[in-house]
Parts: C-alpha cells; structure tokens; sequence
C-alpha cells in the first residue's frame, strides 16, 4: 500500500502518565489535518505510543518537531518522541495471520525462533499481546506477508523442537464467529477414562486399561475395543457405577473454560465414547447443553457386558458434531472440537478449529492445532480471550 509523503510517524516512548497523549496531540494539530493511525502499548508502567500524522497542505515536517518541541511534552513528561516518515517503511502484503504461542514458560530463545522462522516465511509481526501469564504463558502475534499453510508447516515443526505450542489461525470475523463447542470427555474434559474407573471396581483395571491405551492410540478399531472391554464389565453392579459417577474429577480449567464459553453465549456439547449412566448427571451439573455417549445395558441393577443402541466411535462423533450445529443453525465452520484420542479425529477435522489436548501425535498431526499443557481452560488462548479478560468476568459474576 503507498503511503503519502506527507505523513509521519510520532513515536513516544517513557514513563506513561494521565494527559500525556492529550498534550501530544494537541501539539500535532498546529501542523496535522488527521490522525491516520494509532497504536499504544504499556508495560509495567512503560509507555510506547505511535502515532501517524497527515501533514496540512506546505507544512513540513520541521514543524512538525517544531511544534511537538514548543509544547515541552518531552522535558515535561520525561518521554522521547521521536519522528520518522511512514514511506520509510513498506506494509507488507498480504492476509493477517495469527500465531498463538502456549507454554508453561516460553523461554527467549524459543521466542526468538519463533520471529526467526516467521521471517524466513517471509513474515512479519505487526502487533503483539501477552493473553496470559497463568497457569501458562500464552503470547498472540498478528502476522502479515506469509502464506498460511507455510507458516504453519514451518512452525509446527518449531513447536516439537521447542516443545511449545504454536497455533496459527486466519485473522477476521470466523475466527469471532464461533459459537459451538464440542469436547470428548474422558481425558479431555475429564481426568482418566471412566471404563478404566469402571474395571478398577472389578479389580480388572490393568486389562481394561490396556485395550483402552490401544484403541486411543488408533491401533486397535474403536468399536471392537469398546465391545471387548464392556463385555468384561459383566456382573458390575449399578451402585458401583454410580459410585464411579459420583467419583468424576474434571481437567484442571474445565470449570474455567466452561463458564466463560457459557458467559459469551456458546453453546456446549459432549462426545463421548464413554457411558451416559457415569457422565451425564455431571454434565447436567455443567450445564452442558448436548451429549451423546453410549448406554451401558444393566437388568436387575448389574451390568449385563453388553449395549445400548449404536455406538458412539470415531465416525459416529463427527456426524453428532454435525448434527448438533444444525439443530443449533451453527455452521460446521464456527464449531470448536476438542479431543485427545485417535476417535475424536474426524470430529476434529470436520470443526472449524480442531485442538488436539494431550494428545496422541496421531491425533496431534490431524488437528489444527494442539494443546499439551494440562489445563483445558488453554483452549480460551486460542480463541484470543485473555487471563484479564477471564478474571474480569469472574469478578463482575
């Protein structure tokens, strides 16, 4: 984009104060017919303020200085200012993008890759917002002059070398736009996978846990492993299984992701591989708007080893995602689909943004982007809500 000669970039930088851009401004408007652009950042009480100027028709930029100088805001304030022309520098072209980073500490050196690669991308870093600094560090950088599929490539390969998080995402209003989450729950929303829970009152924990550790991996079809597992829950009596339900622990920041989601008027749903009789008084406690999960059948009050109607696996998640953005009227593309294990990857492909949590790396390559902190409040970093933003409404209730 060409920029006219006669405009000039203001940068002030010191320790920032009330009034102190008041006082600046008004100096510009003796030689300046409008603000064309504007930004200001604060730190710990340090200022950086950036200011671009159309000059008035025969002003010129010496009185420009002339004019910020008479006003004494410098001495005054004990700032810089500083005044360059905004030609100096292109705009580079090209959509925005945005880079989401997420680690329990992002170190400097993992940091200065991170602009080292978008360089190499061709990439530029136009602004940068710290979104939180617990229980994780999460930064959110806007990009310009790269191709998506590049930076993304690039910086996912980045991301297992640093061991860090990295999602890079299309700025605009789609990313806004999303109204719909659907989560798994067993280790995703919840701690452990309840059939393993189940097992463990039989004292069958370690062979139950077993198929599930291989299922999830994807090296064994989900609906056989389910089957083979229900089936040695034959003799289990409903008191244990809800003994198993009353048990539940949920992922740290579930809670968190919840209510704030809930708060900005997204819709919930759960998908689950795991049994309605264990998880859905919880959820009815989250207020979860939508579950679909399997039905353990249970005659006399014990569990027979067998199930109730179809089974939810990998194929039946995605098309419950499906169903229940349409009978919400929320485009596939404005849902959010969170998971962990190999039958949660069709679910995670088909919604808007998927994020694997903890995941598998087979998970982890299918989705759009992952999350290995063991917090499930993360989640809202990369839908760009920030720890202030989360506190805040804490606070108002």
């Amino acid at each position: 984009m060409l920029v006219p000669e006669d405009r000039y970039l203001l940068t002030i930088s010191g320790r920032d104060s009330p009034g102190l851009a008041a006082e600046v401004f008004a100096a510009a408007a003796a030689v300046a017919t409008e603000i064309t652009d504007i930004g200001q950042i604060t730190i710990r009480g340090h200022l950086v303020l950036c200011i671009e100027v159309q000059l008035r028709p025969g002003a010129t930029v010496e009185q420009l200085a002339e004019a910020v100088e008479a006003s004494g805001v410098e001495a005054a304030r004990a700032v810089t200012v500083e005044i360059s022309s905004s030609t100096e520098r292109a705009e580079p072209e090209g959509r925005r993008l945005l880079v989401t980073l997420v680690s329990r500490v992002i170190e400097p050196g993992s940091l200065g890759a991170v602009f080292s690669t978008i360089a190499a991308c061709g990439g530029d870093v136009e602004r940068i917002v710290r979104l939180g600094d617990r229980p994780v560090q999460a930064y959110e950088l806007l990009v310009r002059g790269t191709q998506h599929e590049e930076l993304r490539a690039s910086l996912g390969r980045l991301a297992v070398a640093e061991s860090i998080d990295i999602a890079v995402q299309r700025a605009g209003l789609h990313r806004r736009a999303k109204r719909l989450i659907v989560m798994d729950a067993d280790s995703t929303l919840l701690k452990g996978e309840v059939i393993d829970r189940l097992a463990g009152r039989l004292g069958i924990e370690d062979r139950v846990a077993a198929i599930t550790e291989a299922a999830m991996a994807g090296e064994l079809d989900f609906a056989e492993a389910l089957r083979e597992r229900v089936a040695l829950l034959a003799g289990l009596p409903l008191a244990d299984i809800e003994g198993v339900a009353d048990e539940l622990e949920l992922m740290p920041g579930a809670r968190t992701l919840l209510r704030t989601l809930q708060r900005l008027g997204y819709l919930t749903a759960v998908v689950s591989g795991g049994f309605t009789q264990v998880i859905a008084p919880l959820l009815a406690e989250l207020g979860i708007d939508h579950l679909a999960a399997n039905e353990l059948e249970v005659v006399d009050g014990v569990a027979t080893g067998g199930l109730i109607g179809p089974i939810i696996d990998r194929q039946a998640k995605a098309e419950a995602l499906a169903r229940f953005a349409d009978e919400e009227g929320v485009p596939v593309g404005q849902v959010v689909a969170v998971g962990d294990g190999a039958n949660d990857i069709d679910m995670l492909q088909v919604a808007g943004l998927g994020i694997a949590f903890n995941a598998r790396p087979i998970v982890r390559e299918a989705a759009d982007t992952a999350l290995s902190v063991p917090y499930l409040d993360a989640v809202l970093f990369m839908l760009g809500i920030s720890r202030e933003e989360i506190d805040a409404a804490d606070q108002d209730g």
